[in-house]
């Protein structure tokens, strides 16, 4: 029996995990205690590696289509394949005829982390696709033009605050998101118990509403009119205070006229939030001791998105709580992290390029998947005709799924990098797998960016594995668009890559490493703290750096240096949610998604621990609107929209506030060519059939999942009494 320590790479807490061996058999997987960051807390996930480390459904092999079937190759021959069909492409129709989707487990995987970089820049694609445009982009592209970069993102420091506000964020399930934060449960219940307060405004009565002082069940897609109308009490209260941000902070007043058309009297018919509680809101806010505001994917994913995740900082910059403690902070992570570093940065901004068919706008260097479909579908200049996926499943994760997945089968060829045989890359030509998370080394390059505590943790890969790293699986993709053919001399690509990095730190790699060890030891040597990668690997538990701190204004790098707090570029879409003042709801219905604990997006659905129990895909559906329209809990209904219509159980609750339906994102699974019998036995359902692909956030392109207008209809009389 052995043991290791490792860091889950499964969501957004980086808890530390202590795993049981017996041989090669993973016997056990407990919360770390000795965890410098989540001392010991482990979710359902996070126990579930190993049956991912030992699911018979992973892919072991990679697959090639012949005659339309997938069968086992050599790896030699799986990239001879690539070799002879992407290049071809690429030659004939130009780089932007590739369309690359990376998913959300490319963030978790520090292979892909690093050395994707790597290939999508030798590819040279204009039509890369991430997960961030149905997910997060809006806070991106609201904390590029408030701070000057897109990761320039400020987070709760909930171990310090006092009053705590949370719209469309459930992170007793999520475990946090853009806020890396283990053992969520445990930081709540201690603001509580320190005397503070925590405030939770989000359509359904979720895990975490129930546990908050105080809920609001707020209209979806409204929340921006909702902060407007704070912002607005503040300052017609004269309850501003920048405190010490007064001298780093431009467009103040810009931002009081702009809210004056915002009274709570005025959004109060169209958020469903009483005009007394906003203002009660807006003062307690102004009067804690610290406070912080955030929000997430329900905030991000609506018509609205861009503006609600600017009025979140602007909300903290008003009252004073921006980069002090207990209010909202920017982390400064040991390794990667842009806003560190020494010197002057180039100020963030988007629309550097468009997409060919719709016109939407690039931010971060990707654009908006909901086009996707769009830029394979149409001829002419430009059209996509090779698709890579990079640990994704786009066709249940983005709106107007079945038509994307219609427009797969379009394309001249097609690659995917996965573990599972799932519903996207069953249209794969070649579909290559990776390692399991145990059999490779981690680091969170990303997520430590967003920690509310400072930490660095290294996890060295706790067995070995079978198959190649996914470093080497993009090197040898990065030789094949270069036009060098599929069997490079990885050592010399790797070296070239790490003397590329180590360029650019005025550093030189560490002698005796190379892939992903010799890049994090470059890029921490390069960061803030004095570290290498030899002092993680001495600290199985990881490295305590403190608490987070203020950076105002090293962390800026906008135009003027400040904080920008009314940039044109956001302040422009201000008329269109006026004109949402006219809106107030009248019967109809709306769609939002909703978190479970046991599941992040598709990924893990095919792990046994993780499914069990009651069919947890269901629309949920307060009781007057179930009377109203005729629906029973348990008996299936119809949800209709503009772009489709599925079959889902009803489940008949008042978690959720009339006028709006519920269904958990990332169902929907089996279907000819997929291999994964787990995932298929709980298939649930796509509610992304339902999602409008031209509904989206105006400002970012940020797909519209939450408050999509949809009818619910009986697909058959009820069979029992009718729920009321």
């Amino acid at each position: 029996m052995t043991t290791a320590h490792v860091t889950c790479p499964l969501c957004e807490a980086t808890c530390g995990l202590t795993v049981t061996f017996d041989g090669g058999q993973v016997t056990e997987v407990r919360g770390d205690a000795e965890d410098v960051f989540s001392h010991g807390f482990i979710c359902p996930k996070g126990a579930s590696l190993g049956a991912l480390h030992h699911d018979p459904d992973r892919l072991r092999t990679p697959l090639v289509k012949r005659d339309g079937k997938h069968v086992p190759v050599s790896w030699d021959e799986a990239f001879a394949e690539i070799d002879t069909r992407l290049l071809p492409i690429i030659e004939a129709h130009g780089r932007d005829a590739v369309a690359v989707y990376a998913g959300n487990p490319s963030v978790h995987n520090l292979s892909t982390a690093l050395y994707g970089r790597v290939f999508f820049k030798a590819l040279g694609t204009r039509n890369f696709y991430t997960a961030g445009s149905v997910d997060q982009l809006p806070k991106h592209y609201s904390s590029g033009y408030l701070f000057g970069d897109g990761m320039t993102i400020p987070v709760p420091d909930v171990d310090r605050t006092q009053h705590l506000l949370m719209l469309g964020a459930n992170p007793l399930v999520s475990n946090g998101s853009l806020m890396t934060a283990p053992d969520m449960r445990g930081r709540l219940k201690a603001i509580r118990e320190r005397g503070g307060k925590v405030v939770v405004v989000d359509p359904r009565r979720t895990r975490t509403a129930q546990v908050a002082d105080e809920h609001h069940a707020i209209r979806p897609g409204t929340d921006a009119l909702l902060l407007f109308a704070l912002v607005n009490v503040l300052f017609a209260e004269d309850r501003v205070s920048l405190g010490h941000l007064a001298e780093h902070v431009t467009g103040v007043a810009d931002v009081a006229e702009l809210a004056r058309d915002f009274p709570p009297e005025a959004v109060a018919p169209v958020t469903g939030i009483p005009a007394g509680d906003i203002r009660r809101m807006a003062r307690e806010l102004a009067a804690a001791e610290s406070a912080a505001v955030y929000g997430r994917i329900g905030t991000t994913t609506q018509a609205f998105g861009t503006l609600t995740s600017w009025l979140v900082d602007v909300l903290n910059v008003l009252t004073g709580n921006l980069d002090r403690p207990g209010g909202v902070m920017f982390p400064l992570a040991a390794a990667g992290q842009a806003n560190s570093a020494p010197g002057k940065r180039r100020p963030f901004r988007h629309g550097r390029w468009r997409t060919r068919v719709r016109g939407l706008p690039e931010v971060l260097g990707e654009v908006p998947v909901a086009t996707l479909a769009d830029e394979i579908l149409t001829p002419g200049d430009g059209q996509v005709r090779a698709l890579i996926t990079v640990s994704g499943n786009p066709c249940l994760s983005t709106p107007n799924a079945g038509r994307l997945a219609e427009s797969l089968a379009r394309l001249d060829f097609m690659v995917s990098l996965d573990i599972y045989r799932n519903e996207t890359t069953r249209h794969a030509d070649v579909i290559l797998p990776g390692p399991t998370p145990l059999e490779r080394p981690h680091y969170d390059v990303a997520l430590y960016q967003l920690a509310v505590r400072n930490v660095a943790n290294w996890t060295p890969p706790a067995m070995p594995g079978d198959l190649p790293p996914e470093w080497v699986t993009m090197l040898r993709l990065t030789s094949i668009v270069t036009g060098q053919g599929p069997n490079p001399d990885i050592e010399a690509l790797d070296a070239f890559v790490a003397a590329q990095l180590a360029q650019r730190s005025g550093l030189e790699p560490a002698a005796g490493r190379r892939g992903p060890e010799r890049l994090i030891d470059l890029m921490l040597r390069a960061g803030p703290y004095d570290l290498t990668l030899a002092d993680l690997e001495a600290a199985p538990h990881g490295v305590d750096l403190g608490p987070l701190r203020p950076r105002v204004p090293e962390v800026l790098s906008t135009a003027s240096g400040k904080i920008e707090l009314a940039p044109e570029a956001i302040t422009a879409d201000v008329p269109r949610l006026a004109a949402e003042l006219a809106h107030v709801p009248d019967g109809e219905l709306v769609l939002i998604g909703r978190r479970q604990l046991s599941s992040n997006n598709s990924w893990m659905h095919n792990l046994e621990p993780l499914v069990r129990g009651k069919n947890r895909c269901t629309v949920q559906v307060h009781p007057a609107d179930a009377a109203r329209l005729g629906l029973a809990d348990g008996e299936p209904a119809l949800v209709s929209s503009t772009a489709g219509e599925i079959e889902v159980p009803v489940e008949v609750t008042e978690e959720i506030r009339p006028g709006v339906v519920s269904i958990p994102h990332g169902w929907g699974h089996g279907g000819p060519g997929t291999q994964t019998a787990v995932a298929a036995a709980h298939a649930g359902v796509n509610s992304n059939l339902v999602a409008d692909e031209t509904l989206l956030d105006a400002l970012s392109g940020t797909a519209v999942l939450n408050g999509i207008p949809v009818e619910v209809t009986p697909t058959r009389p009820p069979t029992g009494p009718r729920a009321v």
